[in-house]
């Protein structure tokens, strides 16, 4: 499928999981697993409520069926029906009948922004509210408002699911997003939908590394999964986490905890190589679900791959966070720069160059002739010669693409056409 193809139908799975309303547990989890299960396999897990998960607990299950604030006329002013931001996350069951100041409390807008919703959630706390644009709060009228929150928060399950490419080797690359998010589209939507793009990708490529995706609820969700999974953490080599991944906004790729693991150099190879406009800055223990991954006790090399960072968009976290905010284009060229990515994490080998005394004749094996004709010949010679001359088994091809300031690919078929030659030996991984 083309990038146009792609950029389509991640939209397109976006706009259909918009309306579905999800919280850390609950239906509207499941739902979008289920949904996500139609285009990759997943392994769906249910973790009961109590269970014990590194420092936390897996909390009760939160369901909502309906909400509103009614006036005097009987008319909704505020309905769940219409934007299921309208309603505080985790919010318990309500039903009563109250004053404008009464109400007051538990109702949460943005005076900067009049016209948006705002999206608040309280997880940990029994609490109630209603999110609404503050223009709607401006024209209430005083007088008594009917208050109703059809919801339940019981003794459940958290859900999170996993889908497995295989690999060569059974190391593996993490990749992962968060699930949790009600109606907005970049943050998290778009990020599961290039997750799905990326999975299928790979599935047709028979990579080197066992890609393992995980669809988790944020913060939560990644504790379970590292509580259940502390033997398999250690087979991961290289790890993003997605989020952010539809808007407008130039990449921006945040470092692991180490700074310099393979996945943040590979990103940052890609990314500089590119020509796309992007940034590259330092982790800090804030923000997605890298800073689980990222903790001492497991300081796993995992990255996060973004578009405009975490609330670096006036949309973000508003109703304004919706399907025409994120892009069809936008998300296929954060697909591509993942798959990028995956190639240079692949194929990322060191070589011994088996006549290092003097440089070879190129000519006589062919291999300046192959290169005929070919739009990129000056390239393709200057990787071949970066190639031989740091081909001592020490340095890897991405060591070579670094310090060649040359695109990987390149690199890595000057690498295979040399192996071709009998001039390198694959030393390993």
């Amino acid at each position: 499928m083309t990038d146009d193809g792609e950029g389509r139908g991640m939209h397109a799975l976006v706009e259909r999981l918009y309306p579905l309303c999800r919280s850390i547990t609950g239906d509207g989890v499941r739902r979008t697993l289920e949904i996500v299960a139609e285009s990759i396999g997943l392994r769906v897990h249910e973790v009961p409520t109590g269970t014990q998960v590194l420092d936390w607990t897996v909390p009760r299950e939160w369901n909502i069926r309906d909400a509103y604030v009614k006036d005097a006329s009987g008319a909704r002013v505020v309905d769940f029906a219409a934007s299921n931001l309208h309603v505080v996350g985790y919010s318990v069951p309500v039903s009563a009948t109250m004053t404008l100041d009464e109400l007051r409390p538990h109702l949460h807008t943005l005076p900067e922004q009049p016209g948006l919703i705002p999206y608040r959630t309280g997880y940990y706390a029994e609490t109630w509210g209603f999110c609404l644009a503050h223009d709607t709060l401006a024209g209430l009228a005083d007088g008594r408002y009917e208050v109703m929150i059809d919801s339940t928060l019981a003794d459940g399950h958290l859900t999170y699911g996993e889908h497995v490419v295989p690999g060569r080797v059974d190391e593996e690359v993490l990749v992962s997003c968060h699930v949790c998010h009600p109606s907005l589209a970049n943050d998290n939507l778009a990020g599961i939908a290039v997750a799905v793009g990326l999975a299928r990708r790979l599935a047709e490529a028979d990579p080197w590394y066992t890609y393992r995706f995980l669809f988790a609820p944020g913060t939560i969700g990644a504790i379970t999964w590292l509580a259940r999974n502390r033997e398999r953490a250690g087979r991961i080599r290289h790890g993003l986490v997605l989020a952010c991944a539809g808007d407008r906004g130039p990449l921006t790729y945040k470092r692991s905890r180490r700074g310099d693991a393979e996945i943040d150099r590979a990103v940052r190879h890609v990314l500089r190589t590119s020509g796309r406009d992007h940034a590259v800055v330092d982790f800090s223990p804030y923000g997605y679900d890298e800073r689980q991954f990222c903790s001492p006790g497991f300081d796993l090399p995992v990255g996060s791959l973004t578009r405009t960072p975490y609330a670096g968009y006036p949309e973000y976290h508003t109703s304004a966070d919706n399907p025409d905010f994120v892009s069809p284009e936008a998300m296929a060229d954060t697909l591509r720069t993942c798959w990028e990515v995956t190639r240079v994490l692949d194929d990322n080998r060191s070589y011994l160059n088996l006549s290092p005394h003097g440089e070879p004749q190129l000519g006589r094996r062919g291999l300046y002739g192959a290169l005929g004709g070919r739009s990129d010949t000056q390239q393709a010679q200057m990787a071949m010669l970066w190639v031989l001359n740091l081909s001592d088994g020490e340095h890897s091809l991405l060591d070579v693409a670094e310090r060649s300031d040359l695109p990987f690919a390149a690199v890595a078929d000057a690498a295979r056409a040399l192996c071709g030659a009998g001039l390198l030996k694959e030393c390993g991984k």
